[in-house]
């Protein structure tokens, strides 16, 4: 197996604003998830969010605790949310316990110094491991969830193009966390935009990932402050950053799944600054 992970830094929205499409890519894009018996991930200075994907297909995989820890175990001081993305069916163990995932299913495990392993049932159809991890100042137990324990709200309509589904899995109404939130959106078909209108929350950042994009077909992600918007084109199964002082929406050429996570100072699903759409630029 390979761990391979990066740093990427912290700006601020006067310097964002000046960004070229290479600059805005670089910052706050992540494009490389899923390879192969390898754990990739992006350690993040918002909010110290770790984004990652692990897709064991020959071996099983170890959540490797990276450099920049300075810890034994990757969840010594951190919980971790986890979503199974692929097709095919997995586990995860944590510690002595063995969790299965099937496709969309959770898991979330709370702090603690044991192992984590991934593991694909079947390597011609793998599973994908999406993960999003925060530091975590007590220990919360480990349990898995399915949309049948998510919290599901059904918003939008096709004639504004944006009928979605958002189920709240990874949330302190569902388990409790220390100040991970994670979920997963789902868009109907003949819809394409989601998180319109838009809204910051400058009391957490998020990270985005898309998939259920079909091949051919591509993600425009919005993100800027509301009065200096820019856009990132994105494939599927690609993530992307999103500052507490950014929108955090997209349009896309297919309907499709996104998963959100938010890490930061609240829980409160409903803390945000709406934007009125009238109002971007």
């Amino acid at each position: 197996m390979k761990t391979n992970y990066e740093l990427r830094y912290a700006s601020n929205p006067v310097d964002a604003k000046t960004y070229d499409t290479a600059r805005l890519r670089h910052d706050f894009l992540i494009e490389t998830l899923f390879v192969g018996d390898e754990v990739n991930m992006v350690y993040s200075m918002y909010d110290r969010m770790i984004v990652g994907g692990a897709m064991p297909v020959g071996e099983d995989l170890l959540l490797e605790a990276i450099a920049p820890l300075r810890a034994p175990h990757f969840t010594t001081r951190r919980e971790v949310g986890i979503f199974n993305v692929g097709q095919g069916e997995g586990t995860v163990r944590v510690g002595d316990e063995v969790y299965t995932l099937g496709f969309k299913e959770a898991l979330y495990i709370g702090s603690g110094d044991r192992d984590i392993t991934f593991h694909s049932n079947n390597a011609t159809t793998p599973a994908k491991f999406y993960f999003n991890s925060t530091p975590a100042h007590t220990s919360y137990s480990t349990r898995k969830i399915t949309k049948a324990d998510a919290i599901s709200v059904h918003m939008g309509s096709l004639e504004m193009s944006n009928e979605r589904t958002i189920n709240k899995m990874i949330v302190n109404q569902v388990l409790p966390t220390c100040q991970l939130q994670m979920g997963m959106t789902e868009l109907a078909t003949g819809s394409v935009w989601n998180t319109m209108p838009a809204h910051t929350h400058s009391r957490r950042m998020e990270a985005y990932f898309y998939f259920e994009v079909p091949e051919g077909q591509a993600v425009c992600h919005l993100m800027g402050q509301p009065q200096e918007t820019r856009h990132i084109w994105m494939k599927g199964d690609e993530a992307v950053l999103s500052p507490e002082w950014s929108i955090h929406s997209a349009a896309a050429t297919h309907n499709y799944t996104f998963i959100w996570g938010m890490g930061g100072e609240n829980l409160d699903y409903g803390d945000q600054d709406v934007v009125e759409i009238t109002d971007l630029k």
